[in-house]
């Protein structure tokens, strides 16, 4: 039996034979062949100088700011501006019927100098000893009441004019000719915006950073894309009690009166500049938790390293710890690359631009 069973033994051995030869010689198994290099773009680390800020949000003031009112009742007369418009300072804006407070004004100065005749006439029979020292003084009281009475007519008759304290532009009036108006009533406002400012509130913790004569930055959703430059010249010596922060304001040019009161403004304010600072490009950084990474390329491999972030800047990122100044980052193709993959540079028209 076993005699008869060797022949097939033997057949079935070369076909196996047979089999092996032919998947370790003949044909290469794809899932041993080398994976091509992956083509990325790279960028050098640099370094670069870099300014220390302090990032904030705040308002946008008038340099000078009032709401006129009348300070007497009366009925206004003729309004003597445009809504919207400059206006000079001194400028009639408001002007109240004056009538009654033009005869009051009369009838005092016809009082002062009724009592100023009488003083005389009085001093003069004083020294010829025909009157008393107190009616000579009843005189002169007279006089020095009639003049005072003088002085209130034309005070009154002075507030009927309403004049623009400063320079500015006028906002829209609140009442049109021949309304009756009280004292406080609220007319229009004024705004001085040949320069402005701007308010905001750091942490007490940047308070020893911080000095009158600071540059700042200011980028405002009304004019998107544009920066505008400012100056502290002002810090509040009071750090408020509820939010522990610290009022600063700065001032801003305004010479096309481009930027309004009310504005939302973000601020970033320089309190420094540090040199030598290793820089990294954003789209270099991908995260992982909390957690960044950076794939540093070594001798055409893609190594994957940790990295430590500081300070943020448009398209940059300031590298405390994990590179050097020298070392090749990937930059794009991120998705495309993993631990350990050969990589190689991207044709030149697409090479990424070092920091």
């Amino acid at each position: 039996m076993i005699l008869r069973r060797l022949p097939t033994l033997l057949l079935l051995s070369c076909l196996g034979l047979c089999a092996c030869n032919k998947s370790e010689g003949g044909q290469p198994d794809p899932a041993k062949a080398a994976k091509p290099p992956v083509a990325v773009e790279m960028a050098t680390i640099g370094t670069a100088s870099l300014s220390r800020e302090i990032v904030a949000v705040g308002s946008v003031r008038s340099d000078e700011s009032v709401t006129l009112s009348p300070e007497i009742a009366g009925r206004i007369a003729r309004i003597g501006f445009e809504e919207g418009r400059p206006v000079s300072r001194g400028q009639l804006l408001f002007e109240l019927d004056d009538a009654v407070h033009r005869a009051q004004l009369a009838q005092a100065v016809a009082d002062h100098r009724l009592t100023q005749r009488n003083q005389q006439r009085g001093l003069e029979l004083f020294e010829r000893k025909l009157i008393s020292q107190q009616e000579r003084d009843t005189l002169s009281s007279a006089q020095d009441s009639a003049a005072a009475s003088l002085a209130l007519a034309q005070a009154q008759l002075a507030k009927t004019r309403i004049t623009a304290p400063f320079a500015g532009v006028a906002g829209l009036r609140q009442v049109s000719p021949g309304d009756y108006v009280n004292p406080g009533q609220a007319l229009v406002n004024l705004e001085a915006m040949s320069s402005v400012k701007i308010d905001f509130r750091v942490p007490e913790l940047a308070l020893p950073q911080l000095s009158a004569g600071q540059p700042l930055d200011i980028e405002l959703d009304a004019w998107p894309g544009e920066r505008f430059r400012g100056e502290v010249y002002a810090i509040e010596p009071r750090v408020a009690d509820t939010t522990r922060s610290v009022g600063l304001r700065a001032r801003l040019a305004n010479a096309d009166g481009r930027l309004r009161p009310g504005l939302f403004a973000r601020i970033r304010l320089q309190t420094g500049v540090r040199d030598e600072v290793v820089v990294v490009p954003e789209q270099a950084v991908f995260p992982r938790g909390e957690q960044q990474f950076v794939y540093v390329v070594n001798e055409g491999v893609a190594q994957e390293r940790e990295i430590k972030l500081g300070q943020r800047d448009p398209g940059r990122a300031e590298v405390s710890s994990g590179l050097k100044a020298g070392e090749t980052v990937i930059t794009s193709g991120l998705q495309k690359v993993s631990k350990g993959a050969k990589v190689i540079a991207a044709p030149a028209n697409r090479t990424a631009t070092p920091p």
